[in-house]
């Protein structure tokens, strides 16, 4: 069986090298692709930040709880010229007390905030709860009798990480009086506000502390659980929630409407008791540190944990377009692939720079699908990206190969793939089944049309 070789005197294994040379050269281009939406997505974060600036950043909510003084007398041994003696002083102290059931209900109603070509997912949330203090015995543990206490010099703390976004004035009622409020969480500052209170009441019955307040924020919500029995119940209108943090809801209602959720946390699930020593101020920012996902150890963890409620957008468009950068060796092989089996085994002569500047178009379709993305969305990019490079290779091809049939071939077959690579961007728990099982259809297509083929032979094409 005679071969007519595509270049004169290269044998088809020369070719083949060629080829797989100009396609990893290629690579330094595209790795240039992952580095471009890698900055886009960070300036797109930045602008996103701006968005939310005067508005609110992800918010966590913790408390309230009651921070109560007290006052103990400890005995000293000092010396003086040779004598010892003890000497009794007052030490003032503070003790932080958590309700004993706390029941907080919050609706986020989400919207939309934009600037340039960039959007943010911001929300403003109604907050209303109730909490429940009583005297407990873990006073014993720390030997503090109850009227040892200054209940009168109270100071009731709620935690709110971004204070900016707090709307209007914050009502709190205990036993039916409105409470006083100021900034800061205690009056050593911080992020939230609290009143001074006449906790006294506690020591005949349950102290009732009521609240409502309306709250702006960004994309995420958390709450820290502090009480014995914390439950949360947690609704909005957008449909495409994500629930991670130390806890989760049971049974979330999720649909085209909303959701709705509602968590039930127990004091044992967080490893800690009501009454603590020192006024305990939990970490409202390591909440939210691990992009919600877990908690920073250190002091956040000791008092207390979060869950965490997200806005996400299902469609992240950068993401996406670094998904389907990372199958770009996929495109380029395939191409060129069907330009080799044209060239070593249909006998056209296929130029370096042709191979070259094919694989250009095929890296240039990442750099079109981002910038049409940001501006008029992912599915419409990648439409119109596909259908330029598909065109513009198709023509190109037509030209290098002398004629319309191989041209729409090689045409089609990029069209294919990137109808492919669509599906495989939805598909993502299947995604590297069907890519391997199309690599494994290419290999075999290859092989059986080289099964024939002398690889280290090149016959001269006759003039």
């Amino acid at each position: 069986m005679a071969w007519r070789g595509g270049t004169r005197g290269r044998t088809p294994g020369g070719q083949l090298a060629i080829t797989i040379l100009i396609g990893l050269l290629l690579a330094v281009p595209l790795f240039t692709v992952w580095a471009l939406v890698y900055d886009r997505q960070s300036q797109s974060e930045t602008a996103q930040a701006s968005i939310t600036d005067g508005w609110g950043d992800e918010q966590v909510l913790s408390g309230p709880l009651l921070i109560v003084p007290y006052t103990d007398v400890v005995e000293e041994q000092i010396q003086e010229n040779g004598v010892t003696r003890t000497v009794r002083r007052s030490v003032r102290g503070h003790l932080t007390l958590s309700p004993e059931l706390a029941e907080v209900e919050t609706t986020l109603d989400p919207s939309r905030r934009g600037r340039s070509i960039y959007e943010a997912i911001v929300y403003e949330a109604a907050i209303e709860g109730q909490s429940r203090f009583v005297l407990t015995d873990d006073f014993e543990r720390y030997d503090i009798t109850a009227d040892q206490v200054e209940w009168d010099e109270a100071q009731l703390q709620f935690g709110v990480r971004d204070p900016r976004g707090l709307t209007g004035n914050p009502v709190v009622t205990i036993g039916g009086e409105t409470a006083s409020l100021k900034p800061g969480r205690g009056s050593e500052g911080g992020q939230g506000f609290f009143a001074y209170v006449d906790a006294s009441e506690i020591l005949e019955g349950p102290m009732v502390a009521s609240y409502s307040y309306t709250l702006r924020g960004a994309q995420r919500m958390a709450m820290l659980a502090d009480a014995g029995s914390t439950r949360w119940s947690v609704r909005s209108n957008w449909p495409h929630p994500s629930f991670t943090g130390a806890f989760l809801p049971d049974d979330p209602e999720v649909s085209d409407r909303g959701f709705a959720a509602t968590y039930e946390i127990g004091n044992l699930a967080l490893g800690r008791t009501l009454l603590t020593d020192g006024e305990k101020k939990p970490n409202l920012d390591a909440a939210v540190a691990v992009s919600g996902y877990a908690m920073e150890r250190g002091d956040a963890v000791s008092h207390g944990q979060a869950a965490v409620v997200s806005l996400i957008d299902p469609v992240d468009l950068y993401s996406r377009v670094d998904r389907a950068a990372k199958y770009g060796f996929l495109h380029i092989g395939f191409t060129f692939l069907a330009l080799l089996m044209f060239d070593v085994v249909g006998g056209k002569r296929v130029s370096a720079v042709a191979y070259l500047l094919v694989g250009a178009a095929l890296v240039l379709f990442f750099v079109l699908l981002l910038a049409f993305a940001e501006v008029i969305g992912f599915g419409p990019a990648y439409l119109v990206a596909s259908a330029a490079i598909a065109g513009l290779v198709t023509l190109y091809t037509k030209a290098v190969l002398n004629g319309w049939k191989p041209a729409l071939i090689v045409g089609g077959l990029l069209a294919a793939l990137y109808a492919a690579l669509y599906v495989l961007l939805g598909l993502e728990s299947l995604s590297l089944l069907i890519g391997s099982l199309m690599l494994f259809a290419a290999l075999a297509a290859v092989m059986y049309a080289t099964r024939n083929l002398d690889w280290g032979h090149a016959e001269q094409v006759p003039e």
